[in-house]
């Protein structure tokens, strides 16, 4: 979960085809329990990774897989920030379906390694939203957001915006940043930006 699916990679690990392992993945998105998030694309002049993201819909399932039984393995698992990004994604899909709309959620990564966590498009509108499992702002948590600003700024209206595992809501520059828990109040915010 959070990292590009690689199916080869995949297969190898257990022993199939790709073909066989993208038979399972398909078997999985259907029975709603992987989500597969797309990368954004756009008329841009840098290389883009063409392959998707895998997610859990169901946490639990993922931390279940993980071994993870008690608040505290999670705290300290590696994966910690997986799991918060996945957690993140599935409410910004939530929040979309619950409005009524598609889904229209990408991450975003060049050939050259800048990423941005989540895209949420609204025709030429473009929100970027990182997604960080610490509880303390760090100025490395902007970078791939004003990258992502420097390249397709002038093509199209962004918004760019920081959930995190903190409690204070803050505002730097451009970026809105909501702790993890008011996921759903920064998510409003954009879609009143985005209405204006």
């Amino acid at each position: 979960m959070g990292q590009i699916l690689n199916l080869q990679s995949l297969g190898n690990d257990v022993g199939i085809s790709h073909s066989t392992a993208r038979s399972w993945i398909t078997l999985l998105e259907a029975s709603y329990i992987v989500f597969l998030l797309w990368p954004w694309h756009a008329n841009i002049s840098k290389r883009l990774i063409k392959s998707p993201k895998l997610y859990f819909y169901d946490m639990g399932l993922a931390a279940f897989l993980l071994g993870l039984e008690t608040e505290i393995h999670t705290s300290r698992d590696p994966l910690r920030g997986n799991l918060f990004e996945n957690m993140m994604v599935m409410e910004a899909l939530k929040y979309r379906y619950n409005l009524g709309k598609r889904s229209n959620l990408y991450f975003y990564r060049s050939s050259d390694g800048n990423e941005v966590d989540l895209i949420m498009e609204n025709g030429r509108n473009v929100t970027a939203i990182e997604i960080k499992a610490g509880a303390t702002i760090n100025p490395d948590f902007f970078k791939g957001l004003r990258n992502f600003q420097k390249t397709v700024g002038d093509q199209l209206s962004v918004f760019s915006g920081i959930l995190y595992g903190g409690n204070e809501v803050q505002q730097r520059s451009d970026v809105l940043i909501h702790p993890a828990v008011m996921c759903e109040e920064l998510f409003n915010q954009f879609e009143k930006l985005v209405a204006e």
